[in-house]
């Protein structure tokens, strides 16, 4: 059995979510000591750690929900497993997709200023005051 803290430790997941995800039900109730302190067993580690480690892949507390769900119930079928994570790559893919067009914007707004005039002259400055000195919509 595990204290909370050591749980916390384990999966480096810190206190006050452990309980969070408690409440939300993606964890299941902490067996309790004569003193009110929260145990968890083997099961209740291995759930955190893959909860911790699908939110780390960026899962949402939905989608871990639906995966728990899954996981509780090993004679479904996987189907739904998949389209959770083909989704979530998806996702990704778009942010990655966001975040490549935001790097191309923000290095052409630091070429366009070496650094040397004065903030009133500055590029840099003035392309975050008017949206349209961009060169594509971010």
């Amino acid at each position: 059995m595990f204290s909370i803290g050591e749980l916390s430790k384990r999966t480096n997941v810190k206190v006050p979510t452990i309980r969070y995800y408690e409440d939300m039900g993606l964890l299941p109730e902490a067996e309790r000591t004569s003193g009110n302190q929260r145990r968890y067993d083997k099961a209740g580690l291995e759930r955190l750690s893959f909860i911790r480690h699908a939110r780390d892949l960026g899962f949402s507390i939905e989608a871990i929900s639906s995966l728990i769900e899954l996981q509780d119930h090993p004679d479904r079928s996987c189907e739904a497993a998949t389209e959770i994570a083909v989704s979530q790559l998806e996702e990704v893919r778009a942010k990655i997709k966001r975040l490549r067009m935001l790097e191309k914007e923000l290095s052409r707004i630091s070429r366009g200023c070496d650094g040397e005039g004065v903030s009133g002259d500055c590029y840099v400055l003035a392309s975050l005051a008017d949206h349209n000195m961009c060169d594509r919509e971010h």
